[in-house]
């Protein structure tokens, strides 16, 4: 384990020991599981901003023309 020191503004650290104790962690595993989510959506959205920039306009037509045309399914239907 690495030990960091950071300084928060006392109301970011309140809530956090509050949100904390309604989860049943220490304020550190609070801090660290928000750092790992933060880490793993950034990362997230760089794969498929990568994925994207290698897909091509005429690939998305050619899976969409394969998609059967029918009626929407209850609930899927675009709003009016």
């Amino acid at each position: 384990m690495t030990r960091i020191n950071i300084e928060l503004p006392a109301s970011v650290h309140e809530r956090a020991k509050q949100l904390a104790e309604r989860d049943g962690v220490s304020v550190d595993q609070f801090i660290a599981t928000a750092l790992a989510e933060k880490m793993s959506v950034l990362e997230a959205e760089a794969y498929f901003r990568e994925r994207a920039s290698r897909g091509t306009r005429e690939a998305f037509d050619r899976a969409l023309a394969k998609v059967p045309a029918r009626p929407p399914l209850p609930g899927d239907e675009f709003p009016a």
